[in-house]
């Protein structure tokens, strides 16, 4: 019998080092709003009524802050530390807004593994061109092989 790891089932501990960072792109588009407001729903009327919306401190419309964090977990599924990864927690600061028609850049960066626990501490970060949207902190566990 061949004791060799399965393709594809490789530990991910094995490939993950503190400095290790991946990230994800996606230009926000109406519709992205308009289905997280469906899918979540936040229809606060600063996301999705352009009148209303332009009656506030934003001057227009503004995506879901929630929206852009999505992409946090789209990194942390998808790409570091990648499938099987089990988001334990997350904390995030909002610091500027998002609006349709932005591409919102999701960085992911480990910050310290326990390999004991098979747990990651990660820096999280958001940006729109060198605007940094969001930041924060998350704790993911890794799958075993």
């Amino acid at each position: 019998m061949n004791d060799a790891p399965a393709i594809g089932f490789a530990d991910p501990l094995n490939r993950i080092a503190v400095g290790a960072s991946d990230s994800y792109s996606r230009t926000v588009t109406d519709a992205d709003v308009v289905l997280f407001a469906e899918v979540s729903g936040d229809d606060n009327p600063v996301h999705l009524d352009e009148p209303w919306a332009a009656a506030t401190r934003f001057g227009g419309r503004i995506a879901h802050g929630m929206l852009s964090a999505s992409y946090i977990s789209t990194v942390i599924g998808t790409r570091l530390p990648g499938p099987g990864s089990i988001y334990m927690g997350q904390q995030l600061r909002f610091k500027a807004p998002v609006r349709i028609g932005d591409a919102v850049t999701a960085t992911v960066t480990v910050r310290e593994v326990d390999a004991e626990k098979r747990r990651l501490t990660l820096d999280t970060i958001c940006t729109v061109g060198e605007t940094v949207v969001i930041e924060g902190e998350a704790l993911v566990m890794l799958p075993k092989p």
